[in-house]
């Protein structure tokens, strides 16, 4: 709130939408929403420096209200223009779809270092090796992930498919019903790599209505991608809501 104000911005209350390894917030009168980490849990300035660029591209992103990372009391929060949703409904695969290939598209223009899909492939590796930092995950599932992360991993890099800048995680929770349309938040996890690895992350529908998709390497890439995820859950220091049964599940 504070930070809102010395932008000019009126922010007499914060309310909570999101609270997990990040915490999401509604600054109200002023509709503005806040994320804030602290900043061994963050990279902002990458994710705000993909942002801009995007914007700048036409891409369907939603808006930056401030294009600095500001640092308070050891935690780094950034501020974002607030969509009110204009459906509960899903976005329909072919929209979600268009959403997703005019995002890439946009996303063939940008020029900046950034990790490949296999560096995030290694952070969960190195969770699966980890028994600190994933007790209670049972010797059979440890064996099990550990295989499959290391055998798609390798099927999907040696696939040969053309590699780009990629969202990394665009799926239903991070594209935004808009009246400006499906618009993507959440750019801390652009990586480089085939962009069957986005897709894996959408309802399987949508890749349907995406052209050039090779179905053999999204299949493997959704596998992968799930194999992943339950690796994130079973983290001790995970946040995620409900995230233990998630990672049962998965």
């Amino acid at each position: 709130m504070s930070i809102a104000s010395s932008l000019g911005l009126t922010a007499h209350d914060a309310v909570v939408l999101h609270n997990s390894n990040k915490l999401t917030l509604r600054l109200h009168p002023c509709d503005v929403l806040a994320r804030v980490a602290p900043p061994a849990e963050q990279c902002a300035q990458f994710e705000v420096d993909i942002a801009q660029r995007l914007a700048e591209a036409g891409s369907p992103v939603a808006a930056l209200e401030a294009p600095e990372v500001f640092a308070r009391d050891d935690y780094v929060v950034t501020l974002w223009t607030y969509y009110e949703p204009v459906t509960t409904q899903a976005i329909p695969p072919a929209d979600y779809a268009g959403a997703l290939d005019r995002l890439h598209a946009g996303m063939r223009t940008i020029d900046l270092p950034t990790p490949h899909f296999t560096d995030r492939v290694s952070e969960a590796q190195m969770l699966v090796a980890d028994h600190d930092r994933t007790p209670e995950l049972p010797d059979a599932d440890r064996a099990f992930l550990a295989d499959t992360l290391e055998r798609l991993r390798r099927a999907v890099s040696e696939n040969g498919r053309p590699e780009q800048l990629l969202h990394g995680e665009p799926h239903p929770g991070n594209l935004l019903s808009t009246q400006a349309g499906p618009l993507f938040i959440d750019f801390e996890t652009c990586c480089r790599g085939p962009i069957e690895f986005d897709l894996a992350h959408a309802p399987d529908e949508v890749g349907d209505h995406y052209p050039g998709v090779d179905h053999y390497l999204l299949r493997d890439c959704r596998t992968l991608v799930l194999a992943m995820v339950t690796m994130w859950r079973w983290d001790r220091d995970d946040q995620f809501p409900d995230g233990r049964r998630l990672g049962i599940e998965g």
